[in-house]
């Protein structure tokens, strides 16, 4: 009897995807048989790149991660995860103070579906301290960014702000 397959999600803006979301996606992949990487649309939050800017840059770091595919949604993420037959949400955990956040939203997501499981995976030490608004305010003041997302996103951020 063929088991079936697991499917896990990594919900985020990924304003921008940053070296430190590549190292959760990274860690996930050997864990799900697919990992869907799934951007949040937000209507509370003012993106600084469009939709379309953000899953392409997702679709151009991850294409060399075999089995890692990128969706968007918007609503509730268990609703997604129902859709795609995802039996997992991936969440990174940087700090301690992370913790409380994603444990009330990990309780509430089993809540609305009892069969979606929430995997806290933690980061390589390098990234602990790394978020994409961080990038994004060091970028906007011109600070080096080049160390902490991918060639791609470092380019699209020298075109929004001139960085180093």
């Amino acid at each position: 009897m063929e088991r079936p397959s697991r499917v896990g999600i990594y919900p985020g803006t990924f304003d921008p995807i940053t070296n430190g979301h590549l190292d959760i996606i990274r860690r996930a992949a050997p864990l799900f048989d697919r990992v869907i990487v799934t951007l949040a649309l937000n209507s509370e939050k003012e993106p600084l790149f469009s939709v379309d800017e953000r899953l392409d840059m997702i679709r151009k770091t991850i294409n060399d991660i075999p089995d890692v595919g990128v969706a968007m949604f918007s609503g509730l993420v268990v609703d997604f995860a129902r859709k795609v037959g995802a039996s997992a949400i991936i969440r990174g955990l940087r700090a301690v103070s992370d913790f409380e956040y994603e444990f009330q939203m990990a309780l509430m997501n089993r809540k609305q579906n009892q069969a979606l499981d929430t995997v806290f995976l933690m980061p390589d030490e390098r990234f602990t301290y790394l978020s994409s608004s961080i990038v994004r305010e060091v970028a906007k003041h011109g600070g080096r960014i080049d160390c902490f997302v991918p060639p791609i996103v470092f380019e699209m951020l020298k075109q929004k702000f001139g960085s180093k």
